[in-house]
């Protein structure tokens, strides 16, 4: 996923979508789930044609999406090629034996070129997706990202090619 200028504040501790810790919460009612699928499938529906799909009245419909993205639930935002925007390198960065990974996840959140950063278990600590418009860019954001994580051992994987890209995996 790329992170867009209109990302930021979006989270529920006004970071991006899943920049807090994951809360797991019954909050969703059955309405609420509706309008999640019905945005995951057209994010540009309007409260008019959420209101006749989910059988709630617009003003329901708009509360409820204003209150699902205050609540960091969702965001709404284009999904872009990075590759299409100008940018040359796009990679997933593995770190492996961080002393603090998530001291280290925290700080490398506040680089710009890295807009997906999970703790993960197994062979690695953290992984990150990473975008840089150049060969000197990128050169850059790794060092960076390997001065942070020091003496965590860096493993990065440029993206040859992207063969698909969702984000409709629905709601439960």
């Amino acid at each position: 996923m790329t992170r867009t200028p209109s990302d930021e504040g979006s989270g529920p501790t006004g970071g991006a979508l899943g920049s807090g810790p994951v809360i797991r919460s019954a909050r969703l009612d059955a309405v609420d789930k509706v309008l999640v699928s019905l945005l995951q499938f057209n994010g540009r529906a309007t409260y008019s044609e959420l209101s006749r799909q989910s059988g709630v009245s617009e003003s329901s419909a708009r509360t409820r999406v204003r209150r699902l993205i205050e609540d960091g639930v969702m965001q709404i935002v284009a999904v872009t090629d990075p590759l299409q925007l100008g940018f040359s390198h796009e990679a997933m960065v593995a770190l492996r034996s961080c002393a603090n990974p998530e001291a280290v996840a925290e700080e490398l959140a506040g680089i710009d070129a890295i807009d997906f950063i999970v703790l993960v278990a197994g062979k690695f600590d953290v992984l990150m997706e990473v975008v840089a418009d150049s060969d000197e860019q990128f050169l850059s954001l790794i060092q960076r990202i390997r001065d942070i994580s020091s003496p965590a051992t860096v493993q990065v994987l440029p993206y040859l090619q992207t063969r698909k890209q969702e984000f409709a995996w629905g709601v439960r």
